[in-house]
């Protein structure tokens, strides 16, 4: 079973798609991490961030293992990697590690913000997962505040909406919800009940199958 798990930054999809994972017993893979690990490199070995040639040959040879997540999650990073993501050859480096990992042997649960519509257009079950922007930028602040990176509230809501906007209306594989996706809105959820709409979600799909069997 594949099954694509998309939306916003701090929407809490990546905790859901890790706990999915789990449940079903198959692997997870956050996509971002992908970028986040492209633009870091970028960062890292000076690399312009309008250089689409050169970032792509980054991504190609790319070892996200290679990575400390707490490196992964910074704020300068995540900007890096939103402007990263919009660069077409990027995005074509790192589209079959990703199809390649979602069809291993039993399948995989992937959380980005195309799975849905590009790299998993017929994945068994689709989610899209959100919350309102002044919860997800409560959010991302707390996990900047324990890595010892404060921001203000309206500063981090204002980056969220510069970077919703940049997903949104890239020119390649923009962030947007597939019609046959199934939303859960987190802004009222702790995220344990997110998880169990996930997994009724799932659920439903599997015992529609034993029906047809």
């Amino acid at each position: 079973m594949i099954v694509a798990v998309d939306g916003t930054l701090a929407s809490g999809k990546g905790t859901i798609a890790r706990a999915l994972a789990a449940w079903l017993g198959v692997p997870h893979l956050d996509t971002g991490a992908l970028y986040r690990a492209t633009a870091l490199s970028a960062l890292t070995a000076g690399v312009r961030l309008e250089d689409e040639a050169a970032l792509a040959e980054l991504a190609g040879c790319l070892d996200v293992e290679a990575f400390e997540d707490r490196d992964l999650r910074t704020a300068a990073v995540g900007q890096a990697a939103s402007k990263v993501a919009a660069l077409p050859a990027v995005r074509a480096a790192l589209v079959s590690f990703q199809r390649n990992f979602a069809e291993r042997p039993g399948g995989a649960v992937l959380d980005g913000r195309d799975i849905g519509t590009v790299i998993c257009p017929t994945a068994d079950v689709k989610l899209w997962v959100d919350a309102d922007i002044a919860e997800r930028a409560r959010r991302r602040r707390k996990e900047l505040d324990a890595a010892g990176q404060p921001i203000s509230q309206d500063k981090m809501v204002a980056e969220l909406t510069e970077r919703d906007e940049r997903d949104r209306s890239r020119s390649v594989a923009p962030m947007q919800k597939a019609k046959d996706a199934v939303l859960i809105d987190t802004t009222d959820l702790c995220i344990d009940a997110a998880v169990d709409k996930a997994r009724s979600v799932i659920t439903a799909v599997l015992d529609a199958r034993s029906r047809h069997l």
